[in-house]
């Protein structure tokens, strides 16, 4: 059984990929559950999808039918109203403009926007290089 704890909001995460390249799909929700309790869930929503998904991703997927049926918000850029672009260089932090087309975007837009992980080896970074 879920635990509640009023007021709480818990976070969630769906990882896919293999050594180079990440989706990652965060998902909140007002119930605590331990981690067999969602592995079941996920095992649940894998199942139902994994045949006949639309989505970019089967952890985009997986993510949209534990909404569909358990309640989870998915996190993602249709929630974004503010995007500050931070810099170690004075004056440089700055508010990015963020479009409408976060509020309006719709699943079966090709348009909109997409965050990349990329894990760089220490000598291939350029931050801080001249």
């Amino acid at each position: 059984m879920p635990m509640r704890d009023d007021g709480a909001l818990y976070f969630y995460e769906l990882h896919e990929g293999d050594d180079e390249l990440f989706t990652d799909v965060l998902l909140s929700h007002d119930s605590e559950f331990d981690e067999e309790e969602f592995l079941g869930m996920v095992l649940e929503a894998r199942g139902a999808v994994l045949d006949r998904f639309e989505e970019d991703t089967l952890s985009e997927a997986i993510a949209a039918e534990l909404a569909r049926h358990h309640g989870f918000l998915v996190v993602d850029d249709r929630q974004l109203r503010v995007a500050v672009n931070v810099s170690a260089e004075e004056g440089e932090t700055a508010v990015v403009a963020v479009t409408e087309l976060h509020a309006e975007r719709t699943p079966d837009d090709d348009e909109g926007f997409r965050s990349l992980l990329v894990d760089l080896e220490p000598e291939d970074r350029r931050w801080g290089d001249a």
